[in-house]
This record gives structure tokens, sequence and C-alpha cells, in this order.
């Protein structure tokens, strides 16, 4: 038989979500906490909510969380409610895709959008899995020096993070 998927929901949110905090929490990580309850082939482990301004990878709190677990083995699949929460353009995506898809373990990607904007590299239709990751290193190989600068903030940003 095989094990359930370890799942992560991940938001972001604007700032100004910062005075609602504590409700917007809750509701977010009651969310993925109900949706993932009764899924017989996912486990939630964590849910990462940034609320911030910062479109950065690097300088999102929770995301380098998240992508610290991922190092550590801790996290399968990343599951958002939309891509834009996911990355704030197409650098962004294509740096962060780059570099999970890199990690020796598989990481997947999974987006709660509609069906035309819809990431899901689990069930990888069209090749999706390998065509993101075609764009991304595409990217990278354009701006070699860029890459290099946010992924080492981004390890940097990781090795800041408390387990």
């Amino acid at each position: 038989m095989e094990s359930k998927k370890r799942v992560a929901g991940y938001v972001k949110l604007a700032k100004l979500w910062e005075r609602n905090r504590s409700k917007a929490l809750a509701f977010h990580r009651g969310y993925f906490e109900d949706l993932f309850e009764d899924d017989p082939d996912y486990e939630l482990v964590d849910v990462y909510i940034d609320i911030t301004g910062y479109k950065e990878t690097y300088k999102r709190p929770e995301m380098l969380r998240l992508l610290r677990d991922c190092t550590l083995g801790k996290i399968d699949c990343i599951f958002m409610q939309t891509r834009a929460y996911f990355a704030a353009n197409n650098e962004e995506l294509c740096f962060l895709i780059h570099f999970l898809f890199e990690f020796s373990s598989r990481i997947d990607i999974v987006s709660a959008d509609d069906d035309r904007y819809r990431i899901d590299t689990i069930k990888n239709v069209d090749h999706q899995r390998e065509e993101l990751y075609r764009m991304a290193k595409s990217r990278v190989s354009l701006l070699p020096d860029e890459y290099k600068r946010w992924r080492d903030k981004v390890v940097q940003g990781m090795n800041k993070v408390v387990l």
C-alpha cells in the first residue's frame, strides 16, 4: 500500500490582511484542514501563511520555512488556492520552480485554480511538470547571475528559519 503524500498548504496574503490577521490565519488554516481532513491520498503536514507586502520569495518568512521543510524531507506536495499565492511574477515563478524541482526528493505543486490556470504536477496532464521545468530552466539559463543571487538569498533565509 502506497503511503499518503505529505502536503503543505501555502497562502500569501497582502499586507492589508495584517489588520485581521487572526481571522485570516484561522480561515486559511481551516480551508486546508477541511480540504484534506478525510482525504485518503494526502496528509496535511502544516499550513504556511505569509501576510506581507513583499513579493520576493526570500522576503517571505513562511515560504522560507516551507522550503526549509521541503529540503528536510517533510513535504511531498505544496498546495495553494491559487497560483498567484505562489509567485508574484514569471521570473519569481521560474526561479522557484527550478529551485524546487532540483531537490533530490520530488516536490509536486498543485493549485486549486480553475482548469485553465491550474497547476497540478501530480496528475501531470500534458506533461505539465516537465514543461514547467523546461520553462524554468530556460529562464534561469538566460539569467544565471540573477538566479544565483536569488538562490543565495533564499538559502540564506532558509538557514535563518527556526526549526
